[in-house]
């Protein structure tokens, strides 16, 4: 089912198109994945879904309804640019902020607990927000985000300032609220994250959609047919002579003495396999499909050539 749909979007800024007519079916507890470079019109989209303004024509809608006022309660949005009051103690801010939700103290209390001992934020609680580092402030941000429980969370760049550790804390948050139902709208630069998290994406560019789909169609609509064997031989000249009657094969040494890695590009790989298997034996084959990234500056390349 639909949870929200972007029809015909179009907005303008004086002589500059931000979107020009924009569609978008993204479903409902999927995270999907709102990708672009820089000045694309994702900031744009992310305005006219939080009511911060307003297209210019076509229309947003919300499990079929028409964005309206009364779809503010059941967003969650956490932007790139975050902001705590940096004077007032954690867990009085963060009761502030769920009180303005619609929660009352005690549930807030009780829910804000439960995510700062997931988040290992416990003892910062009396703490002011100045005294917390970057990254510590962010986990209070993204909490006070998703602490109303709403059926749609945006977030705008959220892993931006983490490390590796809270990064996949965060990670498993937000997968765990897809799984709860939460439809969620992924906008980073961050194709590692992309392919980790996300069910489909939509590319835009210039204030277009110039690819949409589920990430794992996208990688094999875009597949080059490269593919990878690495086999254990102790001759790697028989590898060698093997290889050399294909065409299209990169044949190069591993870490690993007695392993070869071999390298086709439109090979087909079942013939060659049934030889090496005389010889040697399998350690690995792969698929190298493209990564998201690569796909990319891609589509992003070749769209801003053709226009």
């Amino acid at each position: 089912m639909t949870k929200i749909s972007v029809n015909e979007v179009t907005k303008k800024y004086a002589d500059h198109t931000a979107l020009d007519r924009m569609c978008i079916e993204i479903p409902e507890r999927c995270i999907y994945g709102l990708l672009g470079p820089n000045g694309a019109g994702k900031t744009t989209l992310i305005r006219i879904l939080n009511q911060i303004t307003a297209p210019d024509s076509g229309e947003v809608l919300i499990n079929g309804e028409k964005l309206s006022q009364k779809h503010i309660a059941h967003i969650g949005y956490l932007p790139e640019e975050r902001g705590l009051y940096k004077k007032m103690k954690v867990g009085e801010q963060a009761i502030y902020l769920a009180e303005l939700k619609g929660i009352k103290k005690a549930e807030a209390q009780k829910r804000l607990k439960m995510w700062f001992e997931k988040f290992e934020i416990g003892d910062w609680w009396d703490k002011k927000v100045e005294e917390l580092s970057k990254g510590m402030q962010q986990k209070i941000q993204f909490v006070t985000t998703i602490i109303h429980e709403p059926d749609i969370l945006i977030f705008d760049e959220p892993f931006s300032g983490f490390d590796p550790i809270n990064a996949n804390l965060l990670k498993e948050a937000i997968l765990e609220l897809r799984d709860k139902g939460a439809t969620i709208l992924l906008s980073t630069h961050n194709m590692a994250s992309v392919e980790e998290l996300c069910d489909s994406i939509t590319l835009i560019n210039n204030g277009r959609s110039i690819l949409q789909g589920r990430v794992g169609d996208i990688k094999r609509q875009h597949d080059t047919h490269q593919r990878e064997i690495i086999i254990r031989c102790d001759d790697t000249l028989r590898v060698m002579n093997i290889a050399d009657t294909y065409n299209n094969i990169k044949v190069e040494p591993t870490d690993q003495p007695d392993e070869t890695k071999l390298t086709l590009f439109s090979t087909s790989p079942n013939d060659l396999l049934n030889q090496l298997l005389q010889v040697g034996q399998l350690v690995s084959f792969r698929e190298m499909l493209p990564s998201m990234n690569d796909i990319f500056i891609q589509e992003v390349q070749s769209q801003n050539q053709a226009s």
